[in-house]
């Protein structure tokens, strides 16, 4: 079996963090010349606690990563061992940081298990599953959100939008369509999963035609009776795995939102908003999510930072948004560029330069 991934160690290569790095900072630089003025940055402070603050949105990455390593290892039986698990997760986020986030790195992740010892058809397997866990969240934590906040306000961007009805409200209807697609995406990954794997593995062969990945697709069709076995087994899965899996899922993504509010209290303190704000924080960083998914730029990189000071800007201090949505993209973000930097060297001359 012909190994072609030349493309695709050429489309992870470091250099490519140079530029979603240079439109971050681009972008952050021109919107805080725009916001400025005088004075605002005297409304933030840093105090023994906002150590702790701080420290705190550090600790939910790396629950987040952690969460992910857990459900690399329960997915595998593990077959992964935490060192590959890190390796994975390090890799597949820097793709992500570097791809548009429409695109992401879900497909090239195929790849990165697949080197680390997982056989093609499982890896391909697991990454479907990752896919529906992650999806799942987000369907079934959107709503309960809804009913908890029970208004529109996690979509209004002032006082005044709260008012609005929710069919003229563009922010709601947008949610209502990102949310419908991500529904329709779950059903068709459940139905090739659990019921029909042999249209799966259509859709696999459909994906790997994908530029980068196109001269794969004959391994990839070859691996069509190791997914359809390993889809056989995942429908067998006891029900106590499904909950181990979703668990780690849940503290992965629900870690990575509270980084937002992790930032606040850092900032502003323990009285800038109460406990309901904060939970309204946590599902505006929902929604922001889909609007993220649209973007052209590698990682979201620029449009992250706009859509970050325009949709929480009734909760930060006018003139402080663009500042506070560098430090969170210098938490959730830029790190995952030099870490998946330094990783990418050392994972390709174990597994292509040292077999060589």
């Amino acid at each position: 079996m012909t190994d072609n991934s030349g493309k695709i160690l050429k489309s992870i290569h470091p250099a490519r963090i140079v530029l979603p790095i240079l439109i971050g900072i681009g972008v952050t630089g021109f919107m805080l010349y725009r916001e400025y003025q005088p004075g605002s940055f005297s409304l933030l402070s840093f105090t023994f606690q906002s150590l702790f603050w701080l420290m705190l949105a550090f600790v939910m990455m790396c629950i987040r990563d952690l969460g992910y390593m857990v459900r690399l290892r329960i997915l595998t039986n593990k077959e992964l061992s935490w060192r590959k698990s890190f390796n994975i997760v390090m890799l597949w986020e820097f793709t992500s940081a570097i791809t548009p986030s429409a695109i992401g790195g879900t497909s090239v992740a195929i790849f990165f298990i697949n080197k680390e010892g997982v056989k093609l058809g499982r890896s391909t397997a697991v990454v479907m599953v990752t896919s529906f866990l992650d999806e799942l969240y987000f369907i079934l934590t959107f709503p309960i959100l809804l009913l908890l906040i029970g208004r529109s306000d996690i979509f209004a961007l002032s006082a005044d939008d709260v008012a609005v009805e929710w069919y003229r409200n563009q922010f709601f209807i947008f949610a209502i369509v990102g949310y419908s697609l991500k529904l329709l995406y779950t059903l068709i990954i459940s139905y090739g999963l659990f019921f029909n794997p042999r249209g799966l593995k259509w859709v696999l062969l459909w994906i790997f035609k994908l530029p980068i990945i196109r001269k794969w697709r004959p391994q990839a069709n070859e691996s069509g009776t190791d997914l359809i076995k390993t889809s056989e087994e995942f429908r067998k899965w006891p029900f106590k795995k499904w909950i181990q899996a979703f668990i780690a899922t849940f503290f992965s993504w629900t870690a990575r939102y509270w980084v937002v509010n992790a930032l606040i209290l850092t900032f502003f303190g323990m009285h800038w908003l109460s406990w309901d704000e904060h939970l309204l924080v946590f599902g505006k960083q929902l929604v922001m999510w889909i609007m993220m998914l649209v973007s052209p730029t590698p990682g979201g990189s620029g449009f992250a930072e706009y859509v970050f000071r325009e949709f929480l800007a009734i909760f930060i201090p006018l003139g402080t948004g663009v500042a506070m949505a560098f430090f969170w993209r210098l938490i959730s973000y830029y790190p995952y560029l030099f870490i998946g930097a330094f990783v990418i060297p050392k994972w390709v001359k174990k597994h292509f330069v040292a077999r060589k």
